[in-house]
This record gives structure tokens, sequence and C-alpha cells, in this order.
């Protein structure tokens, strides 16, 4: 079941997609936006909506989405799927940047996947085809030119026509000059047709100069001849070239059959840019509007907050006057609104607000409410809204508002949201009410949700008996008579019918003998609604001021709680200080005590004893702490034994080994006083002083030591 056309045509649904269209970039993306209608689906709509909040929280920090410009390479996707078809080099130069350009997407949406989760989803099944690229690029250069090296061939040729255009230079000019000599040319001496260099020779020597005739000057005077040498190297030129743009065309033919494969990635590569265009427009559109995500939910509920007429929102900032939004909620206690009061009230706009913003989220577009809106999906959305007069079917307003009443019978259910306003307008006031008072009970008895406008007496009584409808009304400033443009629930609107005709200076005569014409009664409802409204207006403000009073209480108690909290802390952390400090006092009067023991009688045994049993004292306290912690440590320091253990091991068998092997003996030397000699370990030489016994004093001029002469080694 799609969205009916009336209903996009009432809420000008049209006219935001065109907003959308604008703001694209792309031809594809502007065909894209154009044809955007509203979803049905729940996870469609939630994913829509979530992939645009994406794009939109990127134009508010520095991770820019990049470039998502291109052309549109469809033709070039169709001539690809055909045999031994070629694609001319400014096609290639759509397909690379096309390819580039998602490629860029792919590594930007993998570095911040966790801020674009959605959009990251777009491209998880794109493969990254970058030998598309790189085989451009070996064929094609920067400017757009086949590459000489493109192929074997193509190098050859090319070095051909250079070698070939050089000697067309050299035999022109050997001619020219030859020619020139000899007197056979005219003053301007050369010039150029058909792209080549020809000889202005005077028409009496023509005869003279060999070559090939070109032309001649107007006049006769002058013959244009191509020398003979030069005319032999041009047509080797024209030859060359030939070659060139057959092997231009046969590269060309092999690139593009090379791309035969990828035809299915280069058709997810534009339908993946194509997306990201759109995506981008209502990001931009919905900066524009102040729009945002609001609650998306699966209950039956819409509760507008703060809502704004896109539309309206964006015609008044222009001529910069104030746009009033809107609080409105549809639940399954309150399904159906009737909206009262006096015209230009605001009660269309109202409407309309309501049926646009639920159309517009439905089509994953981002809408101005405040962040506290929820709002559900419906599958059905259907209006009457203006003057439906049909000239062509020559109906009437009421018989066009009674046919599509009909229509609205049958599509009504409970999954339907209906918008229809001056319900039951266009023919007697008595039987048109009650025919729409019928209507109205049917659709109540369906449990479709909607909103209508009415002046209709019966239509608010009815609004007031029923227990899931309610009445609403719009403000009307009942001093000034203008319309305040605030949705009041809860309470029937006036039509101030005789006091707007007063404001607008009807004789107070005529108001006065008009409502003798009415009966007693209904001036007496008409006046007790107005008081009514006027005692709300009343209560509102105090409400008001009571809800201010009450917020700037909370927030007092709020910050005082912070400071209570604050306080507390820092009472916990002195009193941790404080018990810390205590300790170190007695640890410190303790070793103090100690010091002044060890002072007195210098026994460094009882030092020592003092000491030891102040340290098992404080870790007796430590061990009370850490008893938890060394439980849990337990198993580490078992696993911690086991490998050490095997280590021990491992060393005394090592140790072990080492005794058993046979120690070198050192060599016996005889030593003399004089002779120069290090201590074992040492590298500093010094004199053999004297020998006494075993004992050996070695002299180092600065210093004496004496050693063992077994340590002694003898230097040569």
């Amino acid at each position: 079941m799609a969205i009916p056309k009336k209903t996009l045509e009432d809420l000008e649904f049209e006219s935001v997609i065109d907003n959308i269209v604008f703001n694209c970039v792309s031809s594809h993306g502007k065909k894209e936006a154009k044809s955007l209608k509203p979803f049905l689906d729940f996870d469609q709509i939630d994913f829509s909506l979530n992939l645009v909040s994406e794009y939109l929280s990127s134009l508010d920090n520095d991770n820019n989405f990049p470039n998502h410009f291109f052309e549109s390479i469809s033709n070039e996707i169709k001539i690809i799927q055909i045999d031994n078809s070629q694609l001319e080099i400014e096609s290639f130069r759509k397909i690379k940047l096309v390819v580039e350009l998602t490629l860029l997407h792919i590594k930007f949406l993998k570095k911040f996947k966790s801020y674009y989760n959605n959009i990251y989803d777009l491209t998880k099944n794109l493969t990254a085809s970058k030998e598309i690229v790189e085989e451009i690029n070996s064929v094609i250069d920067k400017y757009g030119f086949i590459k000489d090296n493109a192929t074997n061939e193509l190098f050859d040729i090319r070095k051909n026509i250079n070698s070939t255009k050089s000697k067309i230079r050299q035999s022109f000019n050997t001619a020219l000059n030859s020619s020139n000599n000899n007197g056979y040319l005219d003053e301007i001496k050369e010039s150029l047709i058909d792209n080549r260099r020809v000889l202005a020779v005077k028409a009496m020597h023509r005869r003279k100069v060999k070559g090939q005739m070109m032309g001649s000057s107007k006049t006769g005077s002058i013959v244009y001849i191509e020398p003979q040498e030069t005319l032999v190297q041009s047509r080797k030129l024209q030859d060359f070239i030939y070659d060139e743009n057959q092997e231009i065309k046969k590269i060309l033919k092999d690139l593009t059959a090379f791309h035969a494969p990828y035809v299915n990635s280069l058709s997810d590569y534009q339908k993946y840019l194509t997306e990201i265009d759109v995506i981008s427009a209502k990001a931009k559109y919905a900066k524009e509007i102040n729009a945002l995500k609001p609650n998306l939910t699966r209950n039956k509920i819409t509760s507008l907050k703060n809502a704004f007429h896109p539309l309206l929102y964006l015609s008044n900032n222009k001529l910069k006057l104030k746009t009033y939004p809107q609080t409105i909620k549809l639940d399954t206690d309150k399904r159906i609104i009737v909206v009262s009061g006096p015209n230009a009230g605001g009660k269309s706009i109202t409407l309309k607000t309501i049926g646009l913003l639920q159309l517009m989220l439905q089509a994953g577009i981002l809408i101005p409410v405040h962040h506290s809106t929820e709002m559900c999906v419906f599958k059905n959305i259907i209006s009457d809204i203006g003057d439906n007069q049909s000239i062509e079917n020559q109906l009437s307003t009421y018989s066009y508002r009674l046919k599509n009443m009909n229509s609205f019978l049958r599509k009504c259910n409970s999954e339907t949201l209906f918008l229809i306003d001056e319900f039951g307008t266009g023919s007697d006031p008595e039987l048109g009410g009650a025919l729409a008072e019928i209507f109205l009970e049917v659709f109540y008895e369906r449990k479709s949700f909607g909103v209508i406008t009415t002046h209709y007496s019966n239509l608010k009584l009815l609004a007031n008996e029923l227990p899931n409808m309610s009445n609403a009304n719009m403000q009307f400033n009942d001093k000034t008579l203008e319309p305040t443009f605030n949705l009041v629930l809860g309470q029937a609107g006036s039509s101030f019918t005789f006091e707007v005709a007063e404001k607008n200076g009807i004789p107070y005569s005529l108001i006065n003998r008009a409502k003798k014409k009415i009966e007693r009664g209904k001036v007496r409802f008409d006046a007790t609604i107005a008081k009514l409204q006027k005692q709300r207006v009343e209560l509102d403000k105090t409400t008001d001021s009571l809800k201010l009073e009450e917020d700037k209480f909370k927030k007092e108690n709020e910050r005082l709680n912070v400071t209570n909290d604050k306080i507390k802390s820092k009472l916990i952390n002195y009193q941790e200080l404080f018990d810390s400090n205590q300790r170190m006092i007695v640890v410190g009067n303790k070793l103090n005590d100690i010091s002044e023991r060890y002072f007195n009688n210098g026994k460094k045994r009882v030092l020592i004893s003092d000491l030891l049993k102040l340290v098992d004292t404080l870790n007796s306290k430590r061990k009370k702490i850490n008893f938890s912690k060394a439980k849990i440590q337990k198993n580490k320091v078992k696993k911690t034994e086991k490998v050490l253990e095997k280590e021990l091991n491992v060393i005394r068998q090592e140790k072990k080994r080492n005794k058993l092997k046979p120690v070198k003996k050192k060599k016996l030397v005889n030593f003399k006083v004089g002779d120069k000699v290090k201590i074992e370990g040492s590298s500093t030489v010094g004199i053999l002083d004297s020998i006494e016994k075993n004992k050996a004093v070695v002299n180092y001029d600065s210093f004496k030591t004496k050693t063992d002469l077994s340590k002694l080694i003898f230097v040569e």
C-alpha cells in the first residue's frame, strides 16, 4: 500500500523534495532524489534516518566526507558489455573518477567506522578494485593522452613520428635557405596550408623549385610549394600517424575488454555514489531547517514537540519573520484530535505540519522538531485539505469531499493517519454536521489516528464525550483578537465570530441583530467557550510561572547536592590523610626511641632486633589488608615456584659439570724485582718493587699495593 498521490500534493511533499534535489551535485543523485517517496517499513525508515543523521554530524565536525561528485557512467557500462567494443579516452576518465572516489570513501569509512557505522554498512559489500585505476593509469596519462609506453608498438611508432618530424623541419629549412638565397621567394618566405609548411615562391620562379604546388595567392603572384624532400617525409609522417591511430584503437579496445569482468563493481560504485549524493543533500537540507532524527518507536504514538513547518520556516527566515512551533500528541489514549478556533488562527498550518513531518520522516528525511519528539510509522496517510472543487468532473466542493470521504471509509484502519481540514463543510450546517459526526464515529470505531479542523459544535461535543478523542484549540488573544498560533490540547475553541466582525469594523447594531437571529443557547455556548479560553490562557501563564520556579528550585537543589558530595569527598580524604599522618608519627616516635637506645648503648644486635620487631609489627597490619590479595595470587606464586625450581635444577647440574671439568694449572713464573707485572683482573701495569716470601709489592708511580705473588701476571 503506497501513500496516495493526493496526500503528497495536499501536504506539499514535492516542495520538500525540490529542496533536496537542489542540494544534489550529480545527475543521478537528482534523479534518485526526485523519485523519493515515503517508506512503510519501520527498519528501512530507521536505517535511512540514521544514514542522514550520521552525515549531518560530519558537517559539524572535522571528519568531513570526501567529495562525491561524479559523471554518469551508465552508457559506458552498457558499451563494455558489448563484445569487441571500444570506449573513448573521456569515458575512461569518468570511470577512473568513479572508482577513485569510491575507493576514497571505503578508506575513509574504515578509518571512521565508529562515527559512521550505518554509512559504513553501504560499503561492506563493495569490492575495492584498485586494478581498474592502475590499468587506466598505465595507458592514459593525467592529461588524458595515451602514454608512449602503453605498448611497445606505439613506442616505436611515436619514435618514428618524432624522427620524421625532425627530418621534415631539416629538409624544409634547407629548401627555404636555398630558395631564399636564389631569390625565388616572396617577402613572406613561407606559409601554412593544411597544417603543412610551404614555400611562398614568386610565380615567375615556380618551375625552378622542386616540389608539390599546394595553392596560390588571390592575385596569383605567389605560388605555395611544398619542397620535394619535405613532401617525401610528410607522406611517411602520414603513414606513421595512421599506424598510431590504429594502435590507439587497439589499445582502447583492449582496455575496454579489461573492464568487462568489473561491470557489476562499476554499477555498485555508481549506485553507492548516487546514494551518498542523496544522503548528503538530505543532510544539507536538514542543516538549513535545523532538523534532527526524533525517537522512532514501534508503539502507536506521535508526540511532536516544538515542531516547525519546514517550508514556512525557510520562507519566514528569508523574510525575517518569526515561525511559531507546534506541540501535539496522538497516542492510543487520544487517537483523534478535533481542532477548533477562529479562521486565520493557524489550524490548517498545524494540520499540514503534522502531515508533512510524518511524510518526511517516512521518506528518510530529518525533521525540525525538539529532540524529545517521539514518532511511529503509519501504513497509510490520507488527507483532505483545501478547496477540492473538481471542474473537470463537474463536481461541487461538497460532492468531491463526499467522494473522497467514501475512499477514506474504505482505507481507514488502526494503521491509518487521516488529516481533514474544515471537516463536514460545504453543505447545510446541521445536515452536513450530522453526516460528518457519523464519519468521525466510524474513524473512531476503526481505531484510526487523525486530526481534523472544524467549526461544528456537534463535533466538538463528540470529542468531549468519547474517551479516546480530544478537543484542541488555536489560542487567540481576546484583547487584540490576534492569533497566537499556539495549539492548546484538551479544550474546544471559540470561533470569535462576532468579536472578529466587530474588530473588522462591522457596526455593533448589525452584530447585535445577528445575535438575535440565532438561538440564545448557541450564543451562550460560544460565549462560555470564549470565557473558558481566556481562563485557560491565564492558567497557562500561572502554570508556566510555577514551572519556571520549580525548575529554578530543582537546579538549586542539584547544585547543593553536588556541593555536598564534594564536601563529603574532601572530608573523607582529609580523614584518610590525618590517619596516615598519625600512623607515620607513631612509627617515627618508635624509630626515634630505637635510635636513642642505640646512641646510648651502641649495640648493633639490639638495634637490628628492635628494627625487625618494628617491621614485623607493621607487616602484620599490612598482612590483614593484603590477605585477600594474597589469596588471589596464591596460585600464581605456586606456578612461579615450580618454574624457579626447574631453573635451579638446571643451574645445579651445570655447576656439577663444571666441577668435573679439569682445571687448567697456572704457568709458574720466577718473578724478579724490576719486572713489569699486572694483577689478575686488572689492566694497569706496574713495576715489581720487592718480594717477601709469597707477598709482592707493586709500584704504580702514584701509589703502591701489596698482593699475593700468585695473583701476578708477567707482562713482556
